[in-house]
């Protein structure tokens, strides 16, 4: 079932089977994807990462995201675009902004325990219906029942990933991973994002090292490493064409950074994507 107006607003509900091919897992179509896995657990492979998903978690994909091999028995996708969520609220955007969809470093997983089943076996049924009805509060129902669903998953995401870090601190993080995901293919220094946040690199260095494991630089190379892996793998365009796609001025700085990060060159991990695809 699709929701599309002139306006440009998508959202996907569907639910498959083995029997359907993975073409409906494909994060290109629209921004953000919920996957429910209603089956036996669940194999996805994503950006060369295997997952493991088990009956009732839900697994939170982007569109940054490729899916390059998954094994499952049924499950129910939530698919959708930024502009079916603009103007939702503080709520929704500080949630996208958190661990749901801008926690670029992994790939959430959310379990829903039994005694939670009933509330979103609910928001699932509420939402199949108001798919189907075609009146002029149709819009208004579904971003109401998609909110709910984005601050439920939120919820249990932050009681699950519990941490003893002030909530301002944790959200200057979070405000950083949101930032990177919007700037990283034209900025890949500390200081624009430090700038942004009113902070010194310094003072945004030490905060990362008193929550985290990672340095900002880590992130922002992170970021690009995701990119440009998906980029060189899974599209004809020329290492140049990538290169310069991610802000850098000449083929020899990118293929450097690439090499030091993956131990491969660009071209040597083309080459071997398509052994392995062959």
């Amino acid at each position: 079932m699709v929701f599309e107006n002139n306006t440009l607003e998508l959202l996907k509900v569907m639910e498959i089977n083995k029997v359907t091919n993975a073409v409906p897992f494909d994060t290109i179509s629209t921004d953000m994807t919920f996957v429910w896995n209603r089956g036996c657990t669940m194999n996805i492979v994503v950006n060369q990462i295997v997952y493991t998903v088990c009956k009732n978690d839900i697994i939170i994909l982007t569109n940054h995201h490729s899916i390059e091999n998954i094994g499952f028995e049924s499950a129910r996708l939530i698919k959708f675009n930024l502009p079916f969520i603009y103007n939702m609220g503080d709520e929704v955007e500080n949630s996208l902004k958190g661990t749901l969809f801008f926690n670029i470093t992994s790939v959430p997983i959310l379990s829903i325990a039994e005694n939670e089943l009933h509330v979103f076996e609910n928001s699932w049924d509420i939402f199949c219906n108001e798919m189907k009805s075609k009146d002029n509060m149709q819009y208004d129902m579904l971003q109401s029942i998609l909110k709910q669903i984005i601050i439920l998953c939120a919820r249990k995401l932050k009681k699950e990933n519990n941490t003893t870090s002030s909530e301002r601190e944790a959200d200057i993080l979070r405000e950083f991973r949101f930032l990177v995901e919007n700037y990283f293919v034209k900025h890949h220094d500390v200081a624009f994002y430090a700038s942004k946040l009113n902070k010194s690199p310094k003072t945004l260095s030490n905060l990362f090292s008193s929550l985290s494991d990672r340095t900002p630089i880590d992130i922002i190379h992170e970021r690009i490493m995701v990119h440009a892996r998906k980029q060189i793998y899974h599209t004809t365009k020329s290492i140049k064409e990538i290169a310069y796609d991610l802000g850098y001025e000449d083929i020899q700085t990118f293929s450097r950074f690439f090499k030091n990060k993956e131990g491969l060159s660009p071209i040597q991990y083309r080459e071997r994507g398509r052994l392995t695809s062959s």
